[in-house]
């Protein structure tokens, strides 16, 4: 499905960010979450996104195009990183900005790690989300570290705390980058929903 990928630049600004209108799918979750893995996992390219397992390792908001047709945009993420406090606050501001303010980003994929309990922080972050606008969908990583009945136990304690505050739940995918699971449903619904987008 991906013919060609190619890494365009990256960028502290949202100011800074290619504007020929293409789609973008933008790609965020808490640090460590498997964010750059799913990324290389997705185009079938081992060192496209740069992995790490210090968090904190995307400064940037990184950008590669897909088929000549979307953008794949690796953002910051978000809670512990080892920087400092000012430039975590640095890049959450310019994030949120770029969120709030990008009219070509189609969708929000948002990263949840399939082995643990809900965090607050990533309830946090996805009502956030809801106050701003912000179409997203969410994406359960690491789906292959545990045992599936505690990944599926995770999973269903996470819809139960969003159906607290949430009418209907968003769009959900189950990835592993290390098995490629869940790679094809995801691709499909970003070229079907760029496509939409397009028309």
């Amino acid at each position: 499905m991906i013919k060609e990928i190619v890494f365009i630049g990256s960028f502290v600004q949202e100011s800074q960010c290619p504007e020929n209108g293409l789609p973008e799918f933008a790609f965020i979750g808490r640090s460590n979450v498997g964010k750059s893995s799913l990324i290389n996992a997705l185009c079938e390219k081992k060192d496209l996104a740069k992995t790490s397992s210090t968090p904190g390792k995307t400064q940037l908001m990184n950008y590669f195009m897909v088929n000549q047709f979307f953008y794949l945009v690796d953002l910051p993420g978000y809670g512990y990183a080892k920087v400092s406090r000012t430039k975590r606050q640095s890049w959450h501001k310019q994030t949120i900005k770029y969120l709030a303010t990008r009219k070509v980003l189609s969708t929000l994929l948002v990263l949840i790690d399939s082995n643990i309990e809900p965090q607050k922080i990533d309830l946090e972050f996805i009502r956030m989300l809801g106050e701003k606008g912000v179409p997203f969908v969410i994406v359960f990583t690491k789906t292959d570290k545990e045992k599936m009945k505690v990944i599926e136990h995770n999973i269903k304690l996470f819809k139960v705390e969003l159906l607290k505050e949430w009418q209907e739940l968003p769009k959900i995918f189950k990835t592993s980058a290390i098995r490629k699971h869940g790679k094809e449903p995801l691709l499909k619904f970003m070229f079907e929903t760029a496509q939409a987008a397009t028309l």
